[in-house]
């Protein structure tokens, strides 16, 4: 090996020069790698920069003699992204029909064509018969309404808690707001409800106890600075044994408007989810205004419904605050194809036969076990999740593997995310569409390594 030295100022700089038969003198150069028609394609559709690091990095592994020279191109190529952006499809293979940690409810795919439509310009408040300025996303407003006739006006905010949050707002800043001392909760994350009321200037009157709370509570708390009495269900947990809550029904004549949060997003009941609360029903019962979440039970983009009175819904709308919470145009595209077009993933997942299920994961489990996999079909059971339905449990079926493959199947090239369980790796198959089955084994495989 031959070295040239250099001294500047008393530094010596040492340059070692690589023989002309070390194979590290075959890497192609960026500028041929870069004009590989693959790299071309990928430049234009992700931008230069992601594609110049991935051929960097396909270099270095060459470098490195971790691949040979004449497999750069195709390195960097599987190194790309899927897209420009940061976030990573997965298979949700957890059993968790709405994972707040994957994004809740998928998209369906008239959602997700709907949105596509909607990423260039379009008319979200231009009618474009007459010319001028028409109300934002009022198409998706005629839809939610359609979907509960008992509201007589809709509204739509970028999340569930800031529906909740403009309620208080436009309603009770500087006034009351009485409230179950056992409805007070706290969801995922820290977020807990009474921090987030107060944070908009009203004051919270509890009543009643953890377990138990009567309308003659509520009837004591009434005054002259209540705003209005709130009912939130507890989407996330299960008060049993010897409770007592009050129905809307023994609220409402009360006098003061009543506003419900549902949570869940669920529009009318089904039949799965009897406990499940539901906007139609609340409204019909009296409500003024039915708070929920758009990506839950709905199947559809985050993003916070409000459901109610003309008057009170109309309020809201008016208010300085509602537009620093509005939805943008890709929200409402979403929201309204969920509402008009066919079932969503969630709908799907929620009412999937077990014996279905089972066979599947039969099916997948005998042609992996072919190739050598240590796996085996198992009966399990699946969850809502997402602050919605606590303590239903869904008959399922999963694959059962070494729990060594929870990790791998993460890092994979796919990402499936799966659940640990008695020392194995469980891959639900509640949460995963019967078209991604084959994807589902070939991440398996490559996990395996076969």
């Amino acid at each position: 090996m031959e070295a040239t030295h250099s001294t500047t100022e008393g530094h010596v700089d040492h340059q070692v020069e690589a023989p002309p038969s070390d194979p590290r003198r075959r890497v192609p150069r960026t500028d041929a790698l870069l004009r590989d028609p693959r790299l071309r394609e990928a430049a234009a559709r992700l931008g230069e920069a992601p594609v110049k690091s991935a051929v960097r990095q396909a270099q270095e592994r060459a470098r490195r003699g971790a691949v040979a020279p004449e497999e750069v191109a195709d390195t960097a190529v599987a190194l790309l992204p899927r897209t420009a952006g940061g976030l990573r499809p997965v298979l949700n293979a957890t059993g968790v029909l709405l994972h707040t940690n994957l994004g809740r409810a998928p998209l369906s795919a008239a959602a997700r064509r709907a949105v596509a439509e909607a990423a260039g310009p379009t008319d979200v408040e231009l009618d474009l018969t007459t010319g001028v300025r028409a109300r934002r996303g009022r198409t998706a407003l005629a839809a939610l309404r359609e979907r509960v006739p008992s509201a007589e006006a809709a509204h739509v905010v970028n999340n569930g808690a800031a529906a909740l949050v403009l309620a208080a707002t436009a309603l009770a800043a500087g006034r009351e707001i009485i409230v179950g001392r056992g409805e007070l909760v706290e969801i995922g994350d820290g977020f807990r409800l009474p921090d987030l009321l107060v944070s908009t200037g009203a004051r919270l009157r509890e009543v009643g106890t953890t377990n138990r709370t009567t309308p003659a509570d509520y009837a004591a708390a009434v005054g002259e600075r209540t705003a209005f009495v709130l009912k939130v269900h507890p989407s996330n947990f299960r008060i049993t044994g010897f409770t007592r809550a009050a129905d809307i029904t023994e609220l409402v004549p009360l006098g003061v408007p009543v506003v419900v949060d549902i949570g869940s997003g669920l529009l009318a009941p089904h039949p799965l989810l009897p406990g499940e609360p539901d906007a139609e029903t609340q409204l019909r019962a009296g409500a003024a205004l039915v708070t929920a979440s758009g990506d839950k039970l709905l199947g559809g983009p985050q993003c916070g419904l409000l459901l109610g009175a003309q008057d009170v819904v109309g309020t809201l709308a008016r208010h300085p605050l509602a537009r620093a919470l509005r939805v943008d145009k890709l929200t409402l595209a979403a929201l309204e194809a969920t509402l008009t077009g066919p079932g969503t993933p969630t709908g799907e997942a929620l009412t999937a036969d077990p014996a279905r299920l089972r066979q599947r994961a039969e099916r997948i489990a005998r042609a992996l076990g072919a190739d050598g996999v240590d796996v085996r079909a198992v009966d399990s059971e699946a969850t809502v999740g997402g602050g919605g339905a606590p303590g239903v449990r869904l008959p399922s079926a999963a694959l059962s593997l070494p729990e060594r493959y929870a990790a791998a199947l993460r890092a994979g090239a796919d990402p499936v995310v799966g659940r640990l369980a008695g020392g194995r790796c469980l891959l639900d198959l509640r949460t995963v569409p019967e078209a991604d089955d084959e994807r589902l084994a070939a991440a398996v495989r490559s996990a395996a390594g076969r």
